[in-house]
């Protein structure tokens, strides 16, 4: 039942930030991350990113996990995500194109953490992924939850996500012809996310079947921003396109975009990453 709910289209964080950005072939990124001390007591993100994906030159593996109710799943999940999708990748069928891989990946993470960190918590996810197939690279992404992709493509914003929010009405149709409810834009009254990894005690209705997207990569992609709703609950895709569009450092453009979610009055924990795309 849970596979016909799909829809297509490490490091655990600390309140210091990497200064320098990272470079491999194909990618130049940037990483910055924020407590937010003025509105949380805890950090509750993670994330993850790997150059050189399964060996692959100019592959790449992007991830950011924003956890609720504990950061045990966003942490399990920041270290292990690459690791089962590598395998789900690797025991495929040449019939399964990567959205279906995506789509087992993240059910895979799902049923792990379920039996272990995601009884007591859970965790939104954004998934890129970035596959060389002969001369073009592809980037392709997942997410559950209300966690972001914006891709700049020629200066403009594209969104590679879906935010999965008990707002969306789409969503809440699908939960209550499960037999849940809507309160307060919150499912059964409780999680503000209608898809997520973990939550094992509402997963009849939070799925963890992320929605996916594909995406040829070509010259006028300059950059991919991954972050958690902290930086979008207060920043437009565009808005944080045209905000960093000329600078060429990925960590400065990180801290720029961390900077004006806090001086905008985010309230969440803040993960955001640029990378660049060469």
């Amino acid at each position: 039942m849970e596979q016909a709910q799909q829809q297509t289209a490490t490091t655990t964080t600390t309140d210091t930030n990497i200064k320098t950005p990272h470079n491999a072939p194909g990618f130049e990124l940037g990483v910055c991350e924020d407590r937010n001390k003025r509105c949380r007591r805890t950090m509750e993100d993670a994330h993850t990113f790997i150059f050189d994906y399964m060996g692959v030159p100019r592959q790449g593996f992007f991830a950011i996990f924003d956890g609720h109710a504990g950061k045990a799943t966003a942490e399990w999940c920041g270290a292990n995500f690459d690791k089962v999708l590598a395998k789900v990748i690797e025991t495929s069928t040449q019939e399964e194109t990567v959205p279906e891989i995506l789509n087992k990946a993240f059910l895979a993470v799902d049923s792990e953490v379920n039996q272990r960190e995601g009884k007591f918590s859970g965790c939104t996810a954004i998934v890129a992924f970035v596959k060389v197939i002969e001369d073009k690279r592809i980037l392709y992404t997942g997410n559950v939850g209300d966690a972001r992709a914006v891709l700049c493509r020629q200066n403009k914003a594209v969104r590679l996500s879906y935010d999965h929010k008990g707002s969306d009405s789409q969503e809440a149709k699908r939960i209550m012809d499960l037999g849940g409810f809507m309160m307060n834009n919150r499912v059964n009254g409780v999680l503000a996310v209608t898809r997520s990894l973990g939550d094992s005690v509402m997963k009849e209705f939070v799925v963890g079947n992320p929605f996916t997207t594909e995406t040829e990569l070509g010259p006028n992609d300059d950059f991919l921003i991954l972050a958690c709703d902290g930086l979008w609950d207060v920043c437009e895709d565009q808005d944080a396109v045209d905000l960093i569009k000329d600078i060429k450092d990925p960590q400065v453009a990180s801290q720029k975009l961390l900077d004006h979610a806090l001086a905008n009055f985010s309230t969440d924990n803040l993960s955001i990453m640029v990378i660049r795309l060469n």
